[in-house]
């Protein structure tokens, strides 16, 4: 490169984006109407703008203003560098980003003026070819990303040898791609309001068609979510009427002359404002809809009217209360369905908000009359136990409740139409409108049910904290796992997490924990991973596979959150080091004078902490499932012995032994021993092994029946089943251990975050003891004072009610404590009473008295998820906590409602377990796995469908129980 050509980079590099970026549009604009174009529509200063607010006048001026400027920039560099050279693309390129950055343009006259400069031929062949295509097409988007291939695409054609100048113009393609991305587009203005002398020239450039067809894709943005729905539902293949849009602020005009309504063929007219039938808001009824519309002029006046309604002060009022924008109204225009039978269906149950019913109401005649309400409508209630086998006709799967003139075959199809668009829809319930003709079901509109939304689930959320919730359990436990959750979706997602609230992953219904399914599954789409994420990487569910343009939006996310897992063991050694064993060892010694002050900043000490493990003990099991399953490691190859439910049943089984051997050695046959334990204290060496007994009691005494509940007592305070355990484990010792004696690579890899995980859990259950502990010292403290009544009643405060008590910020609330507490009690005991609860709740408050009278069958054969295989018959004995422990054998089939780190020295008793919930990775799975025993988990119900001394089969390989 010559002095001379460096002086040329230079000023390319430097001179170009300051021409980009000199503001002559907005000059010309505000020298010729007074204008202000960065404050006007979009705030974009380009020729489109131009156009839109300043008229033709002023829009010619603008393409000269900036075709001068692509033409300079390539002059530019022709004077440094030789002609045709990748140099002038170059200097295209700075000029753009400096139109982009400073001007607040596209920059893409520059680039046409430029380019027609800098190669006529290759400009005449775009203009050509993609003039003839958009006027043809006459696709706005489509016609910019066919430009935006085609004039890199034809370079490369034209002079294949010449890299440099292909490089650089795929290089100006993909700048121009961005900056498209990036900045509003005039062109999605409202027809109505661009200057009268440049309408044509806009509408022409807007790629308008005289005839917006339900059959195109259609963006529910610009068309309203009614049409989009419509024109997707059509594109699947229902039979939705054909219909046409007519966008906000267009001439109704074209449409009109090209439709032909008459008696024999009316049409309606309804609206399609942009917010209707969303998620949030239906506007079910605020905006008019004109049936039987039979000539033009009637259409006329029916688009008017239906335009009109949007701006009624009861629409406005439904938006303003919905906090809903100020947007427009499109006009639907469809073929009118003469109904012999017509309705609305439910997918689900708007009053019970449970439940697998699909409610339908329906008349002969128009459908209209129901959407009224003027009318009575027949009501249906259906079942629809499987979905395809009812798609597949098989009666025994849907079942009708209800009578009338509508034929049951029609309603069966209905149904099976509702819960089928349901499904589409991601499992968001669906509100329908339908009419059957004599010969077809035709489908008229399907929106989400409003009052159904979020919908919640069980599922994970049973296993991560089961059983009844107290409110001081609850307070703690929802921040710390939903704001950590929330920190990993960000790290993914960045800037596109903005409007999730985090805060609303999980709540309580029934005093029970949910996860809000909906949100969790527009998290997961938008982070490109399918719905059922969570439930692959807590619990081994089947995962489909991920859309691909969504997963490679994803990749800088995805790769931070790959970095945070691949340095997961070191973080958390370094973590461990400098807080956690510091900080247990500070709460090992004890408070010299506790008093509510002392103890509150205690608990504020573990809360940190926690906050801390809370990012491992999500973050570690899920690394440990993702590697075991990329690896394909099995069970079998893995040792679980750093998990503390294993851990604890090991080290008491090995003692139990111990006492065992030392019993028969001094003649005494355990099994004939009645008081076994009373026994072992008769003699020297059976009470060292008591003492050793007690030292495992103080090494896991921070394990319960619940780890995740800081209300459950721990084996510290109530280890009395503990004893019980250990005492039948020395009259009948459980089956020895196979352990792996080599591991491959990879299972040493997976092996390694399995040791993780079970360090973690260590960590966060001593934790939350700790926690536990302090807050009952607390309790202690107010029951003397008299501030509370009875033990338990710190559980039902809230953490931020007990920092209002001690810090004193709230007087009135000491007053109130004991109604609050009685309220509180109350609530739970009534959810105490309940039967069942359902597993998803859609919609929040759920009613509570349909609940009282649910009611599940037994089936001959139940499913749920294989956990541990093998197969074993045997008595059902239910056990829903371990305040009382049976006698356990290996032909007890144990049914748990679930099971954690505590329940483990109970599991390895049993011939098999079923689980209500729980997966392939929870602690019962794992402690199953580790002695043999059969393991179904997920079984709904499992503790009040099977009943004590029932004789069951169960096949762990496939997850089935037989009942027998």
């Amino acid at each position: 490169m010559t002095l001379m050509q460096a002086w040329g980079v230079l000023l390319i590099f430097v001179f170009c984006p300051l021409l980009g970026g000199l503001p002559l549009i907005a000059w010309i604009t505000y020298a010729l109407t007074g204008q202000n174009l960065a404050r006007l529509g979009t705030g974009n200063v380009g020729v489109q703008a131009a156009f839109y607010h300043g008229g033709t006048v002023v829009g010619v001026l603008a393409v000269i203003s900036e075709a001068l400027k692509g033409i300079i920039a390539v002059l530019l560099a022709r004077i440094f560098f030789p002609p045709q050279s990748e140099w002038e693309i170059i200097a295209l390129i700075a000029l753009v980003l400096g139109r982009y950055w400073i001007g607040k343009g596209a920059g893409t006259t520059n680039v046409v003026w430029g380019f027609v400069v800098h190669d006529p031929i290759v400009a005449f062949l775009v203009f050509v070819i993609g003039g003839i295509s958009f006027t043809l097409i006459r696709e706005r988007q489509t016609g910019k990303l066919s430009i935006l291939v085609l004039f890199p695409l034809i370079v490369i054609l034209l002079y294949s040898q010449d890299y440099e100048r292909i490089v650089s113009t795929i290089v100006l393609a993909v700048v121009m791609g961005w900056i498209y991305q990036k900045i509003p587009d005039d062109l999605d203005l409202p027809t109505s309001e661009v200057r009268p002398d440049s309408q044509k020239m806009f509408r022409f450039f807007r790629g308008d068609r005289s005839m917006i067809s339900l059959n195109q894709k259609l963006n529910a943005a610009k068309v309203g979510q009614k049409a989009a729905t419509l024109s997707q539902l059509k594109r699947w293949g229902y039979a939705v009427p054909d219909g046409w849009v007519l966008l906000p602020g267009d001439d109704p005009e074209p449409i009109i002359e090209s439709l032909q309504p008459s008696l024999e063929k009316p049409l309606v007219v309804r609206s399609s404002a942009i917010g209707e039938d969303s998620e949030t808001a239906s506007a079910a009824g605020q905006y008019d809809t004109i049936l039987n519309v039979s000539d033009r002029t009637t259409l006329r006046q029916a688009i008017i009217d239906c335009q009109t309604s949007y701006d009624r002060p009861g629409a406005v009022q439904y938006r303003l209360d919905r906090n809903l924008p100020e947007a427009a109204m499109a006009v639907l225009i469809q073929k009118q369905v003469r109904g012999a039978f017509s309705g609305v269906a439910f997918s689900r149950d708007p009053i019970a908000q449970s439940g697998d019913n699909v409610i339908i109401e329906a008349l002969p005649g128009g459908a209209s009359q129901i959407v009224s309400g003027q009318v009575t409508p027949e009501q249906y209630r259906v079942t629809i136990s499987d979905l395809e086998t009812a798609k597949n006709s098989d009666s025994s799967s849907i079942s009708v409740q209800g009578e009338g003139d509508v034929p049951l075959g029609l309603i069966r199809q209905v149904a099976i139409l509702a819960r089928e668009l349901e499904n589409r829809y991601h499992g968001i319930p669906q509100d329908i409108e339908w009419s059957y003709d004599g010969d077809r079901l035709w489908l008229l509109q399907s929106r989400p049910i409003t009052t159904l939304s979020p919908i919640w689930t069980r599922k994970i959320a049973a296993e991560v904290i089961p059983g009844l919730i107290r409110p001081l359990t609850w307070s703690i436990n929802r921040p710390l796992t939903c704001g950590v959750w929330g920190d990993i979706f960000t790290i993914v997602l960045g800037t596109r997490a903005k409007g999730l609230d985090f805060n609303e992953t999980a709540t309580l219904h029934y005093s029970r924990a949910y996860f809000n399914a909906s949100l969790l599954g527009q998290i997961f789409r938008r982070m490109g991973l399918p719905p059922e994420s969570l439930e692959f990487l807590t619990r081994g569910a089947k995962f489909s596979k991920p859309p691909l343009i969504s997963t490679l939006r994803n990749v800088p996310g995805l790769f931070k959150l790959w970095q945070r897992e691949r340095r997961l063991s070191a973080d958390f050694v370094l973590d461990d080091r400098q807080h956690f064993t510091p900080g247990l060892t500070r709460l090992k010694t004890p408070e010299s004078s506790p008093d509510p002050q002392v103890l509150l900043n205690r608990i504020d000490f573990i809360l940190a902490l926690l906050r801390k493990a809370t990012y491992y003990s999500i973050l570690a099991p899920l690394s440990f499932a993702l590697r075991k399953a990329i690896f394909r490691v099995k069970d079998a190859e893995l040792n679980a012995g750093k998990t503390p439910e294993v851990a604890s049943l090991r080290t008491l089984t090995a003692l139990a032994a111990i006492a065992r051997k030392s019993l028969i050695n001094q003649g005494i046959n355990p099994e004939e021993t009645a008081n076994i334990l009373d026994t072992l204290a008769t003699t020297e060496s059976g009470q060292k092994i008591l003492q050793e007994f007690e030292q495992i009691l103080e090494r896991y005494g921070y394990l319960s029946d619940v780890a995740t509940d800081i209300a459950v007592p721990t084996w510290k305070e109530e280890s009395h089943h503990v004893r019980e355990i250990f005492a039948q484990f020395i009259v009948n010792p459980p089956p020895p251990v196979n352990l792996p004696k080599t591991q491959t690579w990879q299972a040493k890899l997976v092996q390694r975050r399995l040791n993780l995980k079970g360090r973690v859990t260590e960590i966060y259950s001593q934790l939350l003891a700790e926690l536990r502990w302090s807050l009952l010292e607390l309790e202690r403290i107010w029951l003397s004072s008299g501030l509370l009544k009875e033990a338990g009643d710190i559980f039902f405060l809230e953490l931020s009610e007990i920092h209002r008590i001690i810090n004193e910020t709230d007087r009135e609330l000491p007053n109130k404590i004991t109604q609050l507490i009685e309220k509180r009690r109350s609530q739970l005991s009534q959810h105490q009473q309940l039967e069942t609860t359902p597993f998803v709740v859609y919609g929040n408050a759920p009613p509570i008295t349909i609940l009282k009278t649910a009611s599940l069958q037994p089936t001959e054969l139940l499913q749920g998820i294989g956990a541990s295989p093998g197969q074993a018959e045997g008595r059902v004995k239910v056990l829903r906590n371990l305040q009382s422990v049976p006698e356990i054998n290996r032909e007890t089939i144990l049914v748990v409602p679930y099971t954690d780190s505590g329940w483990a020295p109970l599991l390895a008793r049993a011939g098999g377990l079923i689980s209500e919930v729980g997966g392939r990775l929870s602690h019962g799975a794992i402690v199953a796995r580790e002695y043999g025993i059969p393991a179904i988990m997920d079984i709904q119900d499992a503790t009040r469908l099977l009943k004590d001394g029932q004789l069951v089969r169960i096949d762990g390989q496939i997850g089935t129980v037989e009942i027998l």
